[in-house]
């Protein structure tokens, strides 16, 4: 599917959201990357098999110094 060089981590791959993306609708809020990931501004995924992954952003309270 990829036609990258080197090619792009699947959607199985651990990073996978640093695959290239072909698809951006930033007014939306989602990007689509060349493995099928479909990826949202509040950090969520949608995976190519259907799966959701939940958003992920860190928790301000442990981030703050």
């Amino acid at each position: 599917m990829c036609q990258h060089e080197p090619a792009c981590p699947t959607a199985r791959a651990a990073d996978h959201d640093t695959a290239a993306a072909l698809a951006r609708h930033d007014d939306q809020g989602w990007v689509l990357l060349c493995n099928g990931v479909v990826l949202f501004d509040d950090t969520g995924e949608l995976l190519p098999d259907g799966r959701v992954v939940a958003p992920h952003r860190p928790d301000p309270a442990s981030t703050a110094a």
